[in-house]
């Protein structure tokens, strides 16, 4: 039973489980790397609440051109007709939110709330006005809430790859002009680059993410897809490109293996297990990531106090003073003690320690504004910090009279 399960999953990870299947599984992952890859910069651009007030704006849109497309005989539930819907009716909440942040005293995130709630309450109610008319293929409407990854058509998968595709070219072929706008938008306004236009592109890739999302997550989870994956990787490094393709490796696999879980577990809904692959991503980054993770910067945190009290141990052996507990069992561990006496090692390390502790407090009392940020005072030897003048400097005035 197990070896069948694995067996099944590693032939639709390797995109060996049917064709159908491996086009569902691909469009998935690019729309993941898409969403990394714009999400990056919408998190930097601090959009993230924008981009979840886009997707709920797009549900009336969805049910507006499904009506439209009755009254004028379309075939059932056509698919460029209602992303074109929900791509205006995106657009339209956008416009209201920034209408209502510039020209009233409502701040951001209330307009967000605001335009979010309305046009997902608008959304709902076109919904249930629809189910009570007699036309085919209203009951596929409410998958687009939800998504159903499953139910993709090949062309559909295809077209969702494609757009994906297209929306991380546009943000590799625009990526200098997007980093300036996410730093300092002052700075690209002043040397004349059209940070409006930046902006309302920035806003589209946005928009043309969510939608072709919506068939996979679903407009209440595809907003997961542009947050997590740059949230997740921003664990991991604070450097621009090596986030941007963080953002999008993480997007990327989460649409991969979520794709393919849904696959193997088709009671589930896809879109839901796609984002809980994307928050176990985030879960591991926020962990064990080794730039920021709560795992390391506990052991940093701890490295740090163990260095700190080994060095004013040493120290105070050095002046006579004893040393006992669990930090004379750790200088008996490292070789510096032995029978309550400093080794030759020992010895070294005491008078570096005590060099370093009295040049630092030298450098504090003539010197305490400069202290550079990234030094652990009491801890770092001081060579390895200040430049060499410097430190001859502080041994000159820190010497005996």
């Amino acid at each position: 039973m197990i070896d069948s399960v694995f067996d099944e999953a590693l032939r639709i990870l390797t995109f060996q489980s049917g064709f159908n299947s491996a086009v569902v599984v691909a469009g998935t992952a690019a729309l993941g790397l898409a969403g990394g890859t714009v999400g990056t910069f919408l998190l930097l651009r601090r959009r993230a609440l924008v981009s979840d007030a886009l997707s709920h704006a797009t549900l009336p849109g969805i049910a507006i051109a499904f009506l439209v497309g009755a009254a004028l005989g379309l075939p059932e539930r056509s698919l460029p007709l209602l992303l074109a819907g929900a791509v205006a009716s995106g657009v339209v909440g956008l416009l209201t939110v920034q209408a209502l942040s510039r020209f009233t005293r409502l701040t951001e995130d209330s307009a967000i709330g605001a335009v979010l709630s309305v046009f997902f309450g608008l959304g709902v109610v076109l919904l249930s006005v629809i189910q009570n008319l007699e036309l085919g293929g209203q009951a596929g409407l409410k998958t687009f809430i939800l998504g159903q990854t499953a139910a993709m058509a090949q062309g559909e998968a295809i077209a969702i790859g494609l757009l994906a595709a297209g929306a991380a070219l546009a943000v590799a072929l625009l990526f200098k002009e997007l980093r300036v706008l996410a730093f300092d938008p002052g700075f690209a306004a002043v040397q004349g680059w059209p940070v409006g236009a930046l902006d309302l592109a920035l806003m589209g890739l946005a928009t043309l993410v969510t939608v072709i999302g919506l068939q996979t997550v679903g407009l209440i989870l595809v907003v997961a897809l542009l947050i997590i994956p740059p949230a997740a990787a921003r664990f991991w490094t604070d450097r621009l490109p090596a986030l941007t393709i963080a953002a999008a490796v993480i997007g990327a696999l989460s649409g991969w293996l979520g794709a393919a879980l849904s696959a193997l577990l088709p009671k589930l809904p896809a879109g839901a297990v796609i984002v809980l692959v994307a928050g176990g991503f985030f879960l591991l980054s926020f962990l064990f990531a080794p730039a920021r993770g709560l795992v390391a910067a506990a052991l940093r945190q701890g490295r740090l106090r163990l260095t700190f009290a080994e060095r004013r141990a040493l120290a105070d052996l050095l002046d006579g003073r004893p040393v006992e507990g669990s930090v004379a069992l750790w200088l008996r561990l490292r070789g510096y003690i032995r029978d309550g006496a400093l080794t030759p090692a020992g010895q070294t390390a005491a008078r570096a320690a005590a060099r370093d502790r009295r040049l630092w407090e030298r450098f504090l009392a003539d010197y305490p504004a400069l202290l550079p940020a990234h030094a652990n005072w009491g801890v770092d030897p001081i060579d390895s910090v200040l430049p060499g003048d410097m430190v001859r400097l502080l041994e000159e005035r820190s010497a005996p009279s």
